[in-house]
């Protein structure tokens, strides 16, 4: 990956009565503008999504998504839908005054980046996604229903089951959902049910075990923003059924150059979904890596930073 240098400038966008988001810029104030979404939703970012863009080339623009990292109030699910984060992204690309960028999403970032795409299409120069995830039920089922990674997980799903009522385990998001309430009196229940949904995540999106990531979330207010989000995103499919689901507007972005890096060995986001997404738009290039979810397993990164350096360097994908 590229050196990882400080951020230029930095600071809070109020992007409603009720939130502020962080932002923050690096790399070439001349360079080719691109803007990072992280996963989640909840994940917040980190220095470390800086290195897969060469700082000599790219103006680097990360954002934490309403409620997540630095953005206030955290883990606040009020006012947080997908279309309020489209046009956050919207206030900040006129903010900084660039007139089309980059879009780079992985995980929730790449459900993220489409619906931005699909939305403001003449603001994206491309997209380069990665651990593709489109925010159907099927997917949204294979996380937090039986029948889906627990079958490869099963010793971790015990402890996401651990916090759930014997009684309402036939619809964990729902259940999840109660216990991560902010209206939840028992805030030690909310806490063990925010660490216990994040740590199942963490368990899963490795292909190598990463035990530091996971007793990262044993910590019940780090893991609340990501638990309690991706909760509120999944109990109303990201708001993205019907005529708004991603694959039904493929047609908006057929000519935008996109790159698509997919782990074959990805337990979070299974590839089935990045391969229906290169069935309705085979103009995007599919690249598979030999690697879990995260985009840091040394090949999903070797790739995505092939991308980046292809991309500054011809302009298309």
């Amino acid at each position: 990956m590229h050196p990882i240098r400080e951020p230029h400038q930095s600071g809070m966008l109020a992007v409603s009565e009720r939130h502020r988001i962080y932002w923050e810029e690096s790399g070439n104030p001349a360079g080719i503008p691109v803007i990072y979404l992280h996963g989640g939703p909840g994940a917040g970012t980190a220095p470390a999504c800086r290195g897969f863009f060469n700082p000599e080339k790219y103006r680097i623009v990360l954002i934490d998504q309403r409620g997540s990292g630095r953005s206030e109030p955290y883990a606040d699910i009020e006012e947080n839908t997908t279309w309020d984060l489209v046009a956050d992204i919207e206030k900040v690309r006129t903010m900084l005054g660039i007139d089309k960028w980059l879009v780079f999403g992985g995980s929730w970032g790449s459900t993220l980046a489409l619906a931005y795409a699909q939305s403001h299409p003449e603001a994206v120069l491309g997209l380069i996604l990665r651990g593709i995830f489109l925010c159907r039920q099927s997917e949204i089922d294979w996380l937090c229903q039986s029948g889906g990674s627990n079958r490869i997980y099963p010793d971790v799903w015990q402890d996401f089951l651990a916090p759930v009522p014997a009684d309402e385990r036939g619809d964990l998001v729902e259940a999840y959902r109660r216990l991560l309430s902010p209206d939840n009196p028992d805030r030690e229940q909310m806490l063990a049910a925010a660490s216990a949904w994040a740590r199942q995540e963490s368990h899963i999106i490795c292909l190598e075990h990463d035990q530091k990531g996971v007793d990262y979330y044993n910590d019940g207010m780090a893991a609340l923003a990501i638990s309690r989000i991706e909760n509120h995103y999944f109990v109303h499919r990201g708001w993205l059924d019907g005529e708004k689901a991603i694959l039904n507007n493929i047609g908006k972005i057929r000519h935008i150059p996109t790159r698509i890096v997919q782990g074959r060995y990805d337990i979070c986001t299974p590839p089935t979904s990045a391969w229906d997404l290169k069935q309705a738009f085979p103009e995007a290039k599919l690249e598979w890596t030999l690697a879990g979810h995260t985009a840091f397993e040394p090949a999903t990164a070797k790739a995505l930073v092939a991308a980046t350096d292809y991309f500054a360097e011809h302009g298309t994908l």
